[in-house]
């Protein structure tokens, strides 16, 4: 270990082995290491010493945990083995070395056939294009039989899975040509098949050849190794560098190490094949726990390099394209309990390694619930991870009652809308929503013309929707299932920023889920259950009382077979069930279906308890700015205040149909062949024209011009607004808050706290001047011994000083709560507690450094129009006063 290798073999095959477990794949992988000389014992699973166990916990357990690599050299051919985990809770770690495969070897128990996860393995491999071997083990035992079996492979899992017990014979031939038809015409003229076709058909997936052996025994296993080296052959790769990343593990000196296998090209230490420019400092083949490592790596080769920090399973390097993320996912989540002492921010970021190692953990601190959540695919994932931390950290945790993982989509199209326009802020945005086919995933578009909104701030509305998870409505569940269009748009040439595409973004998205008829869904199982036919009548019923699906029995030798789907939730801890009933002669094997709708959803929804209109952090409301300053209009009231009209090509039962009950809006749409007055369009375009007043005609993209009627109908109105209604005005100013915020009151507050008071007062009674709104200041006094509040009026505003024990933040907000409905109410403040409080209240709100521009703005406003108007007067004003007290009222100004 630690030699420099200079010989890299020319013909390089990367095999992987799946199998369901129990099915012997570790126990096939010894025999093949054996036979090809790369080991002189055999191990065995249950002996705790099979050469690719390397980590205790899966000699403890006889489980394969984590895929491991070993090298089999053959004369001109080298094999990377990958073992892979057999267990269903470890699918994920499975999935993600698929997409480094040249070839699979599928090995299947000849003692039970096709399973339920056999018939996953065998979808993913056909998503992930990579041939197949196949091996059906334990023929050694009782009551086995190659032909019986071979119609099960073909039924089960292809018609073209073809014997290669015998590759020389006429039979074989004709077998191998039924494949393909080009194959097939040629072994008419010729009566044989050459061996470069049958190297084609398997590689293109046309035949899947089927061996038949015995690991333990090596019956067979030297055999099937010839047919590999013999059919197998290396995939043509690009001279440009590529590599796909599998896999992030650690060495026992705790070095990061990244799993890649390069696709094209070839990687050398001291390279930078990652965008951060970080370096390689070693390459290294591992085979077990032992390596070489060379200087450099050519394309086909698998290894573990050291020096990358940023790397994560599933990335590109190079011309590779990211993976997609994998189709079998976590369906529970559990509570992680620490030891007494622990802190929470120290175990998180340990925790953080096992996450890089294990992206499907998804571990996450709940800032609500104020506990650790794990997500994970099943109680044996479960013991393992408690196992890792305590062998890894030290701390020994338990785990919460575990609860099933939810996911939510809709059932049918919507248009969500949102707006953020604070202070000195401009973004509005329209999504169409629309369901998509189970199991799709969120789906990202955008059908918005550049004429409304230009490219950049399309693609960084489009960021916006990828860079987060998105939570659903009805229990705060997933996203999942959707397909996400920018339909509309509008930003301003001066005010908009980045961040208010996010905030618009997410409350469009928000809004019309908040529309939106949601549908929650839950994970189903694909379960194949046997029991003695006796007891058939027990395991139907059990089905339907757990509102599963099955076929009709299939009764095998006194035994039945019974195989449908189930939710995940219902089936619960049925496995210990059925082993009690059927006194050990039962069993059950569940692979993941996928997610369905939730036959129980009024049920999860009331006991989740989710407020959506509750959740802060994910508001469906909308921000709009009004006499210079922001307020919030509800989610359901928010469309008729939208500056943007909805594009025509929207779906008449998007537009109407799906509105808010209570909501009443008169709309005018039309289809391609009708006929509008000039009346309308000139009412079409007035209103566009006025949409937002103090908008200047060259202020945003996207403002309306007079068009023809065809251009016009491009994107025509599709509702009648109504006008705001007016509101008195309130405006909230946090007194403390803003005078250590503004950099003069702070220094004169140092001096004298009083005289700061008294300055910010005089301020805010020249704003109120120019306003004209209810100005009230909150001083704190919550000190002062017995102080009740009071309430006092400097000239034209309100001075309030708190009671004993109450605060300005608690005084403004108890305010803003008894009097947001009915008044307008703004609230200035810096303090971001108090922010998220007023916003959850719908209240305008204005940071203290906005508002202090506010009225430096306004100040400078009104200075200009006196001046116009002394000008216009014929009345010179500089003309009429000395030079000195010129510089002196504009000294006071400033």
């Amino acid at each position: 270990m630690g030699e420099v290798s200079e010989n890299i073999p020319e013909q390089q095959i990367s095999l992987g082995l799946l199998a369901h477990v129990d099915a012997g794949k570790t126990t096939l992988s010894e025999a093949l290491l054996y036979a090809g000389g790369s080991i002189r014992k055999m191990g065995r699973v249950d002996n705790r010493d099979a050469f690719l166990d390397t980590y205790e916990l899966e000699r403890a357990r006889g489980i394969t945990i984590f895929s491991k690599q070993a090298v089999l050299k053959t004369g001109h051919m080298t094999i990377t083995l990958l073992d892979t985990p057999g267990h269903v809770d470890f699918s994920a770690e499975m999935e993600r070395t698929l997409q480094v495969l040249d070839y699979a070897v599928l090995v299947i128990s000849g003692a039970d056939g096709v399973q339920g996860h056999t018939r996953t393995l065998w979808r993913l491999l056909r998503k992930y294009r990579i041939p197949v071997f196949l091996f059906v083990n334990k023929m050694d035992q009782q009551g086995t039989d190659a032909e019986e079996l071979l119609e099960q492979l073909k039924k089960g899992l292809d018609e073209n899975c073809v014997d290669f017990s015998q590759t020389d014979t006429q039979e074989f031939y004709e077998n191998i040509a039924m494949c393909e038809e080009h194959v097939l015409e040629y072994f008419l003229e010729q009566e044989r098949v050459e061996e470069k076709q049958i190297q084609s058909l398997i590689r293109a997936r046309k035949a899947f050849p089927c061996f038949f052996g015995s690991a333990l025994k090596l019956i067979g296993v030297e055999y099937f190794l010839e047919s590999l080296k013999r059919f197998a052959r290396k995939p043509d790769y690009p001279k440009e560098f590529g590599a796909k990343i599998f896999k992030i593990a650690r060495d026992h000196q705790g070095n990061r190490l990244t799993f890649l296998k390069v696709t094209g090209g070839s990687l050398k230490v001291k390279a930078a094949p990652s965008q951060s420019q970080e370096k390689v400092n070693q390459i290294r083949i591992y085979s077990g726990d032992k390596y070489e490592m060379v200087q450099e790596a050519e394309a086909g080769m698998v290894c573990a390099v050291t020096g990358l920090n940023d790397t994560c399973p599933g990335t590109g390097l190079g011309w590779e394209r990211d993976s997609q993320k994998p189709l079998l996912t976590p369906v529970l989540t559990y509570q992680m309990i620490l030891p007494e002492g622990c802190q929470v921010t120290s175990i998180l970021s340990s925790l953080n390694q096992l996450q890089e190692e294990e992206p499907e953990l998804h571990i996450v601190w709940d800032e609500g619930l104020q506990e650790i959540q794990v997500q994970i695919m099943g109680e044996v994932q479960l013991e393992i991870l408690k196992s890792m931390i305590k062998a890894r950290f030290g701390i020994q945790v338990e785990f919460g009652t575990g609860n099933i993982l939810y996911q939510e989509t809709i059932a049918h199209p919507v248009e969500g809308v949102g707006h953020y326009e604070p202070l000195r802020h401009y973004a509005e945005v329209h999504l169409l929503l629309e369901p998509g086919e189970r199991g799709s995933g969120l789906v990202f578009d955008t059908r918005c013309s550049e004429d409304m909104l230009d490219r950049n701030w399309q693609r960084l509305v489009l960021t916006h929707l990828e860079e987060r998870e998105h939570k659903g409505v009805l229990t705060g569940a997933g996203l999942t299932d959707m397909k996400i269009t920018l339909v509309a748009g509008r930003a301003h040439l001066k005010h908009t920023e980045g961040g208010d595409f996010r905030q618009a973004t997410y409350r469009a998205l928000r809004q019309g889920l908040m529309e939106a008829e949601s549908v929650l869904l839950e994970p189903y199982y694909n379960f194949q259950l046997e029991v003695p036919e006796a007891l058939v009548g027990r395991a139907m019923t059990d089905i339907e009382r757990m509102h599963g699906t099955c076929g009709p029995p299939l009764i095998q030798g006194g035994t039945a077979v019974l195989e449908g789907s189930v939710s995940v939730a219902a089936l619960g801890d049925y496995q210990r069930e059925v082993i009690s009933y059927t006194r050990g002669n039962g069993r059950l094997s569940c692979s993941l279906k996928g997610y369905e709708p939730c036959w129980n959803q009024q049920e999860v929804i009331e006991k989740t308890a989710y407020d959506a209109q509750s959740d802060l952090e994910h508001s469906p409301d909308s921000v709009f700015c009004a006499h210079g300053a922001g307020f919030v209009v509800k989610w359901n009231q928010v469309k008729e205040y939208m500056h943007v009209e909805s594009p025509s090509f929207l779906n008449k039962d998007v537009r109407e149909d799906k509105q808010p009950k209570g909501q009443q809006e008169t709309r005018s749409s039309f289809s391609e062949e009708d006929w509008i007055g000039e009346e309308e369009v000139e009412a079409i375009l007035s209103h566009a024209l006025n949409a937002n007043k103090r908008e200047k005609q060259t202020g945003r993209k996207g403002y309306h011009k007079k068009k023809s009627l065809s251009e016009e109908r491009k994107f025509s109105v599709t509702r009648t607004y109504r006008s705001p209604e007016i509101k008195e005005e309130y405006l909230l100013v946090d007194g403390y808050n803003v005078i250590f915020a503004w950099e003069d009151l702070r220094n004169l507050a140092k001096d004298n706290i009083d005289g700061a008071r008294g300055k910010l007062q005089d301020i805010l009674s020249n704003y109120q001047g120019i306003r004209g709104c209810h100005l009230i200041v909150v001083f704190d006094a919550y000190r002062v011994q017995q102080h009740k509040t009071e309430i006092l009026d400097y000239h034209n505003i309100h001075v309030v000083f708190t009671q004993e024990a109450e605060t300005a933040d608690q005084y403004i907000e108890k305010f803003a709560h008894e009097r947001a409905e009915k008044y307008r109410v703004t609230v200035v403040t810096s303090d971001g507690l108090e922010q998220i409080i007023i916003r959850g209240q719908g209240c305008g709100l204005i940071s203290a450094r906005e508002f202090q521009e506010e009225i430096r703005r306004s100040t400078e406003d009104l200075k200009q129009e006196y001046v116009q108007k002394l000008e216009k007067s014929g009345n010179y004003l500089k003309e009429a006063i000395s030079e000195d007290l010129v510089k002196q009222i504009a000294q006071e100004s400033k």
